[in-house]
Formats: C-alpha cells, sequence, structure tokens
C-alpha cells in the first residue's frame, strides 16, 4: 500500500513539474516572438510600436550611454531624440545569447543588437528585464550599451 501512494506522489511531482516546463518554455517563447517584432516593427520605422513591448509606467528603467532614464515617455523621447529619422534608425537585427526564466513572472533576457544603417552601423549589447503584468510580458528594465 505504500508503495502505490509513494508511487502516486512520483507522478504527481513529475506531471508538476512537467508542466511547470512546458508553461516555461512558452513564456520564454513569447517573450522572444515579442523581440522579434520589436525588431520588425524598428526596421519600419515604427518607434511607437516598438515601444508598445516597453511598461507604460513612470517606473520603468532604461540604463544607456546617457546614463539612467526612468519612466516610459521618457524612454520614448530619448529614442526620438537618438534615431530621429529612418537614416538613423536603419534595419534592426536581434541575437539572443541567453533567456533566464527568474520566477513565474519575471524573466532576463541577454542579446546583441545590430542596426545596418547608410550612415554607419552600430552594434551593442543588452540586458532586458521582462515581468509578466496583466497577464502581458512588458520590458520593465532595459540596459543597453552600443
Amino acid at each position: 500500500m505504500k508503495i502505490g501512494i509513494r508511487i502516486y506522489i512520483i507522478i504527481g511531482l513529475l506531471a508538476c513539474s512537467l508542466f511547470s516546463t512546458a508553461q516555461s518554455d512558452k513564456d520564454v517563447a513569447k517573450v522572444q516572438a515579442i523581440l522579434h517584432q520589436q525588431a520588425k516593427d524598428w526596421s519600419a520605422g515604427d518607434i511607437d510600436a516598438f515601444m508598445a513591448s516597453y511598461w507604460q509606467s513612470e517606473q520603468l528603467q532604461f540604463i544607456g550611454s546617457e546614463g539612467v532614464t526612468y519612466g516610459w515617455q521618457s524612454t520614448l523621447d530619448g529614442y526620438k531624440r537618438r534615431y530621429p529619422d529612418r537614416a538613423a534608425m536603419g534595419q534592426l537585427r536581434f541575437e539572443v545569447l541567453r533567456v533566464d526564466k527568474r520566477s513565474r513572472k519575471v524573466i532576463t533576457l541577454i542579446g546583441k543588437f545590430h542596426l545596418k544603417r547608410e550612415i554607419g552601423d552600430l552594434d551593442g549589447i543588452f540586458l532586458l528585464v521582462w515581468k509578466k503584468i496583466k497577464g502581458k510580458w512588458l520590458i520593465v528594465a532595459d540596459q543597453t550599451c552600443a
């Protein structure tokens, strides 16, 4: 009798583990799909659509060569100032280096970016912190170094 109960417990734990792994893979795939869409939006010259993946909050953090920026609007304004036209924006490509699911609601993603531009290409590396807020994965912190 005790062996039968142990087997049920083991099967139950394995099922929970497999479900958790599948959910984790689904969340990571969702974040990567959003990142892919961001590259398409950027390359189309649509900074506003690119920014849809960012948390629309004054608590959003962006760290770049100019220091720390707080807030969604300030981050958008900074992008528009640094990339005023299509020539400056170029064609964006991301390379994902590492993705870690930190918890059910937090994912970190490290990657490289490449901007192909007639005015000169630009390369860099970034760390994004994604948080699931109201069922949607959003970037809550972005550290980008060019």
